[in-house]
């Protein structure tokens, strides 16, 4: 199936350049695994090196590279979730304060991480109800 027909809603909300690597990092995915969960593992993968989520779409990172250490590693596992988790802490904070995150002054940078993940989720779910 083309990428396209199975694009998730928060790419649909990101810039087209994001949305071009999610999409031939699938197709390509699908090719060689076949349509499903991995295909889509693989596409956030590609995307994550360029893209960060922020609230309900992605934008693009100050830097490329991976965005946690199991993603820098090449191992499979938890990820940060579209976090740039190996983002310096600053940005988190800046991010953070975006999304408008309560107590994040008093947060280390694990906590930060955490917290933007579930603001993005939220914020994610709420723009999916409209």
């Amino acid at each position: 199936m083309p990428a396209s027909k199975d694009m998730p809603s928060t790419l649909e909300r990101s810039p087209k350049h994001a949305q071009e690597i999610w999409s031939a990092a699938h197709d390509s995915a699908v090719q060689t695994y076949g349509e499903g969960r991995r295909a889509h593992q693989t596409a956030f993968a590609a995307l994550k090196h360029e893209y960060e989520k922020v609230g309900d779409h992605w934008e693009q990172k100050g830097r490329g590279g991976p965005s946690d250490a199991n993603a820098a590693h090449g191992r499979g596992g938890t990820t940060a979730g579209g976090v740039d988790a190996n983002a310096p802490k600053s940005h988190l904070e800046d991010l953070a304060k975006r999304l408008d995150i309560k107590g994040r002054s008093r947060m280390s940078k694990s906590e930060l991480v955490e917290a933007i993940q579930r603001a993005n989720a939220k914020a994610t779910r709420e723009a999916r109800e409209k």
